[in-house]
């Protein structure tokens, strides 16, 4: 454990002194993976595939604000979207004007949320999301997630659709714009989805911040158990075909990842807990005092070598001895 916790402390100086360069690379990694995910799913513009066009955006968006990674986001979905159908592109265009006007209105701080919640759908860990977003996110974090999850879907259905989604005229183009609407709407798992993580979310949030022991641990406990409670219930209810067997290896993969997460976040010492009153001339405080888990990181060994040694050490070479 000892060894765990200085590979942490030796991380986080390393981030500390060399934040403003970490920063470059993991947002230019970030918009890299995510441009080469939306290409495997929804690939049909050509150009928009090539190695060179993907680097120049992820290097554009690595030196902008992080908010800029979410706009070239959606317009490289749009982009792909525009070679397959007009019908597609403009309903994509309807979900992010609404995503952009209620994510910048109520959480504009929660970018990775409306990244990654799409990434963790197409690497199979979606319910990282939730736990981990009541962790180190608040209330409103539910809002760019349930649209990451949206966007999710609904990239999904065009991609398995395809072929039927393309219109040789006017008529056909209004038929289609109308399914693709209504199965959006219509689509139960997806808002099972959006339901079941924001419940999540809450009861992982409303946990968290309780003052009792080992509250993370519990949250994310907790958290789990109620994602899964919930998606189960939702399935019994709507019939959405889901997995059971996947439901439970997926969150059991989900809290590994989220207590990694932990241990780097809100790692306390529980063992050493003290408790503090106080009063001023208006109230009187009860102060839990949790320290955290923190280690000296090794200092490097210096080895003196003495000059008169090393000098005597020579003149005896020289007579021979």
């Amino acid at each position: 454990m000892t060894s765990l916790l200085e590979l942490r402390e030796y991380i986080k100086n390393f981030y500390v002194k060399y934040e403003i360069y970490i920063t470059y690379i993991w947002k230019f990694l970030l918009s890299f993976i995510a441009f080469v995910m939306i290409g495997n799913k929804v690939g049909f513009q050509g150009s928009l595939t090539k190695l060179p066009i993907l680097l120049m955006a992820a290097l554009l968006c690595s030196i902008m604000p992080t908010n800029f990674m979410v706009f070239v986001s959606a317009g490289f979905i749009l982009g792909h979207l525009y070679k397959l159908s007009m019908q597609c592109t403009v309903v994509a265009l309807i979900v992010f004007l609404l995503m952009f006007l209620l994510y910048f209105r109520f959480s504009p701080k929660d970018t990775l949320a409306v990244m990654l919640t799409p990434m963790a759908f197409y690497l199979s860990i979606p319910y990282v999301m939730p736990i981990a977003l009541g962790l180190l996110g608040s209330p409103s974090s539910v809002i760019s997630m349930s649209f990451g999850v949206i966007v999710s879907f609904m990239i999904s259905y065009i991609s398995v659709n395809a072929t039927a989604l393309t219109a040789s005229n006017i008529e056909e183009t209004a038929n289609q714009f109308q399914t693709i609407i209504s199965e959006l709407l219509g689509n139960k798992q997806m808002w099972m989805y959006v339901v079941c993580f924001g419940i999540t979310l809450i009861v992982v949030y409303l946990i968290r911040r309780m003052s009792v022991d080992h509250s993370w641990t519990v949250a994310i406990i907790v958290g789990a158990l109620t994602d899964i409670i919930c998606l189960l219930v939702g399935d019994l209810m709507y019939t959405t075909q889901l997995s059971f067997a996947g439901v439970i290896v997926q969150s059991l993969l989900a809290v590994c990842v989220v207590f990694v997460i932990k241990f780097f976040a809100f790692n306390l010492d529980y063992t050493r807990i003290e408790k503090v009153q106080f009063e001023d001339d208006e109230y009187y405080y009860y102060v839990k005092a949790v320290p955290k888990v923190t280690v000296s990181t090794p200092a490097p060994k210096v080895k003196q070598i003495n000059k008169a040694n090393v000098s005597r050490d020579y003149r005896g070479r020289d007579r021979g001895e």
